[in-house]
C-alpha cells in the first residue's frame, strides 16, 4: 500500500503526462472535436487503477465522439504511460466525463438571478406593491 503522499505525486504525475498526450500525442480525431483537459486523477491504493476524470467543452455530440476516442485511446495512454512514469506496474487507465464546470456554471446563475431579483430596485418595487395592495 503506498503512502498518501506518494499516491498524490503519482496523480499529479499522470495527470501532467495524460495532458500532454492529450495535447501531442493521440492522434484520434475524435478525441479533437471538443476541448479536452483532465480536472482530476484519481489513483487507486495500490496504484493498479487510475481514473481520469476529464472535462469536455461542446455539444453533447461532440462529447461523446470525444469520449469514444479517449475510451479506444486507453491502450495508447497506458503504455505510453509505462514508458514515461517508472512505476513497478503501469496503472490501468479509466476516463470519466467530469462534468463539475458545467455545475458549477449552473450554480453561479441561479446565484446571479437571485442577486439581480434582490437588488434595491427590484425590493423598492416590491414594497410599493405590498403597500398598494393594503391600501384596497
Amino acid at each position: 500500500m503506498a503512502t498518501n503522499r506518494r499516491i498524490s505525486r503519482v496523480a499529479e504525475l499522470i495527470k501532467r503526462e495524460v495532458s500532454q498526450m492529450l495535447l501531442h500525442g493521440i492522434k484520434d480525431d475524435r478525441v479533437g472535436t471538443g476541448m479536452v483537459s483532465v480536472t482530476f486523477v484519481d489513483v487507486s491504493g495500490d496504484l493498479q487503477h487510475a481514473k481520469v476524470y476529464v472535462s469536455i467543452y461542446g455539444t453533447e455530440s461532440a462529447k461523446s465522439e470525444t469520449m469514444a476516442g479517449l475510451k479506444s485511446a486507453t491502450g495508447y495512454v497506458r503504455s505510453e504511460l509505462g514508458s514515461r512514469v517508472r512505476l513497478r506496474r503501469t496503472p490501468e487507465v479509466i476516463f470519466i466525463e467530469d462534468d463539475s464546470i458545467e455545475e458549477g456554471n449552473k450554480v453561479l446563475s441561479l446565484l446571479n438571478k437571485l442577486e439581480d431579483a434582490r437588488s434595491p430596485d427590484s425590493l423598492i418595487a416590491a414594497e410599493n406593491t405590498t403597500a398598494e395592495d393594503d391600501e384596497l
